[in-house]
């Protein structure tokens, strides 16, 4: 009789722990790359800015008309003659470097700052298009690039001559 009360008494506590754990806890997925590269992140801010550089992925737009492909992509405060734009086999690469320097004199200090970035994004078209006829445009900040789209190719009826 005493081992079946023990054993109930271990069962109630195991259920009330249980209780208590999936009411007051939540489980949180681990994701184990995110830890180390936070880490590091941790690790070069503190680093001075000049030793760092900076690249970054830019957002992109793509949109479709009847006869062409539209990119946006947000640039701000980059000086658009340092942008490069490729287009091989259908596949949009845009690229380039931003460098920011600033001098300050005050009284006896000189402080000279100055950032640099660089950006690389590449992504495939949804369509063949024309790359040769291409145009792009830096306005207010935003990239926008409009690339015609290949005529597609469409069967073509021959007639047969009698002799």
């Amino acid at each position: 009789m005493r081992l079946k009360s023990q054993a109930g008494s271990r069962i109630k506590r195991w259920c009330s722990l249980l209780a208590f754990y999936t009411i007051h806890m939540s489980l949180i997925k681990w994701q184990p790359l995110l830890d180390v590269f936070d880490e590091a992140d941790d690790f070069l801010g503190n680093l001075p800015r000049q030793f760092i550089n900076r690249s970054f992925a830019p957002a992109i737009n793509i949109s479709q008309t009847a006869n062409e492909v539209i990119i946006e992509t947000p640039l701000p405060g980059v000086d658009p003659s340092k942008v490069d734009i490729t287009i091989e086999n259908d596949v949009l690469t845009i690229s380039g470097k931003d460098e920011k320097k600033s001098e300050i004199e005050e009284k006896n200090y000189t402080r000279k700052e100055w950032t640099s970035q660089s950006f690389y994004r590449s992504v495939a078209l949804p369509v063949p298009v024309l790359s040769d006829n291409a145009d792009a445009q830096y306005n207010n900040g935003v990239l926008k690039i409009v690339i015609p789209k290949k005529p597609e190719a469409k069967a073509k009826k021959v007639e047969v001559k009698v002799r």
